[in-house]
């Protein structure tokens, strides 16, 4: 075991964890975690588990308008208003749409910062690649008037990566983040070069559904499959679970080893890229199961097994709001 990494990277001049935390799963509503995870968390189901992961370091805390249309914000709002401002790194998004970036842009935040009860955000998140110029020159003024410190996008590939980090440079602004879907069943962005882009270019990388909304646990498979219903049961079904079964397998005996389960060695995999890792929490136990990640290193055979392994289960798991990153 080790200490937790400590990357150098840092996001509006704070130091950025090892794992940041998302929100998705929070409340309920369309795009809610009702309907993506079939969970009903309450306000007082969440509280101890943010409390929790704060006092562990967790400080980064990723949420968007479109999680439960403004529920998931409204409850970090709430939970983030009990701390000094300096204590937590906070990241929202922006959906492009509208005839009207800038204003569109504008009124979006200007919602996501009274839901989350700040006057700024410290990255916001370009949430996809439409209209790269229009949407990326939109985001200037909010820069500009201190609305948000800092500019990431996602679900962008590496010519639209390399068209925003232009963009901002004519005006002095540095692209801050990228943040875009990786796990060992979807490497798009570790095979197209993003991952390695973003290291030579000192942009941290965040890896979202790293675990693939819980199909790489070990929590489910062919015999206990994802609640009936919800939008990870239509992307992982019984046939899915089973393919993958092979994977979990390798990645059970590497945590044996370590004295961790899956989740563990799927999160340590992406930390061992160089990239952060961002995982949704609902139980106490995800905290500590990130905890655990931070501690542990897998060699760099490990790393090539784990993503030859995956390879042959021939399971790609592309969400159907995604772009292939080719």
């Amino acid at each position: 075991m080790q200490a937790q990494r400590d990357y150098g990277l840092r996001l509006a001049g704070k130091r950025i964890p090892p794992i940041a935390l998302g929100t998705w799963s929070w409340g309920t509503g369309f795009m809610g975690g009702n309907q993506v995870f079939g969970n009903h968390l309450r306000r007082e189901d969440l509280e101890p588990i943010f409390r929790r992961a704060m006092e562990e370091g967790f400080k980064l805390w990723d949420t968007a308008p479109v999680y439960g249309m403004g529920a998931a914000e409204r409850i970090l709002g709430e939970f983030l208003s009990t701390y000094d401002r300096e204590d937590y790194v906070l990241s929202t998004k922006f959906m492009p749409m509208g005839p009207m970036p800038r204003a569109m842009m504008g009124w979006s935040l200007g919602g996501s910062l009274n839901r989350l009860r700040v006057t700024d955000t410290d990255i916001l998140w370009i949430h996809r690649p439409a209209k790269v110029q229009k949407w990326t020159n939109a985001i200037i003024p909010l820069v500009k008037k201190g609305l948000t410190k800092s500019v990431g996008v996602s679900n962008h590939n590496l010519r639209q990566l390399r068209q925003v980090q232009d963009i901002l440079a004519g005006e002095g602004i540095p692209l801050a983040g990228v943040q875009n879907h990786l796990s060992l069943l979807y490497r798009d962005s570790l095979n197209t070069g993003i991952v390695d882009w973003c290291r030579r270019e000192g942009i941290p990388f965040f890896a979202y559904m790293v675990l693939e909304q819980g199909a790489l646990t070990g929590k489910y498979d062919a015999q206990h499959p994802f609640p009936r219903g919800t939008r990870r049961a239509k992307a992982f079904g019984r046939e899915e679970l089973a393919a993958i079964e092979p994977l979990l397998d390798r990645m059970r005996e590497m945590g044996d080893l370590r004295g961790v389960g899956p989740a563990e060695i799927a999160t340590a995999w992406v930390m061992g890229l160089g990239a952060i890792p961002l995982i949704g929490v609902t139980k106490p136990g995800h905290v500590e199961a990130a905890k655990r990640a931070t501690q542990v290193t897998l060699s760099v055979g490990e790393q090539g097994l784990l993503e030859d392994v995956a390879r042959e289960t021939g399971v790609i798991r592309k969400g159907f709001w995604e772009a292939r990153m080719r």
